[in-house]
């Protein structure tokens, strides 16, 4: 069973589409920023203090003696618009990342370290497939992002990976029914439904 966890760790610009999307430089290194287990939410938001959200769909693992035992959909919520002001800026992103409902997810569901390679993600936006990936398209994998982390910080068991974005962001609007979905191979392993408010 999966527990609330010690942090959760983001890997961002993961995948080169997404990158492109979103006219990012591609990273010379593994982008890395932090949500505390405070952001974490049931209920799915279109606004943070009348700031609009963005959804990012991505696959999110837990970790045991730093390797990946269980993934779980989760939604990155991002307010954009900060985000982009921050960057500019050069500054650091918790404000437009961190805030309380800033991460909502899946039950998570055990996975054999031989399968992440055969894992994928779908994000449906009103019956519509809005995002898809798979692991092999990411950047760094994830046991190759576990190992960076592991260098330089401790992984608590339970603590959550969330391993990126591929293409198809874009704004969350009252109402849209969000249904995330984790597939082996062509084979649903998880999926979890959000009514956005």
């Amino acid at each position: 069973m999966v527990t609330k966890p010690g942090k959760i760790t983001c890997i961002g610009r993961n995948y080169v589409e997404h990158i492109k999307e979103l006219d990012n430089a591609m990273p010379d290194a593994m982008v890395i920023f932090n949500k505390p287990p405070s952001a974490l939410a049931d209920v799915l938001q279109s606004q943070h203090q009348n700031e609009a959200l963005h959804y990012e769909g991505e696959l999110c693992f837990a970790i045991k003696n730093n390797r990946p035992v269980a993934v779980a959909f989760a939604l990155d919520l991002t307010k954009r618009a900060l985000q982009s002001e921050l960057k500019a800026k050069g500054l650091p992103w918790e404000r437009a990342k961190s805030f309380d409902g800033a991460v909502l997810a899946s039950d998570f569901v055990a996975i054999d370290e031989t399968d992440i390679a055969r894992l994928s993600l779908r994000l449906y936006i009103d019956g519509e497939l809005i995002q898809e990936g798979q692991t092999t398209q990411m950047l760094y994998p994830v046991q190759a992002a576990i190992d960076e982390l592991a260098s330089w910080q401790r992984l608590q068991d339970g603590d959550w990976l969330l391993s990126g974005t591929p293409k198809g962001v874009g704004e969350v609007r009252t109402g849209q029914v969000f249904e995330g979905q984790v597939l082996l191979d062509e084979q649903v392993l998880v999926a979890k439904q959000w009514q956005a408010q």
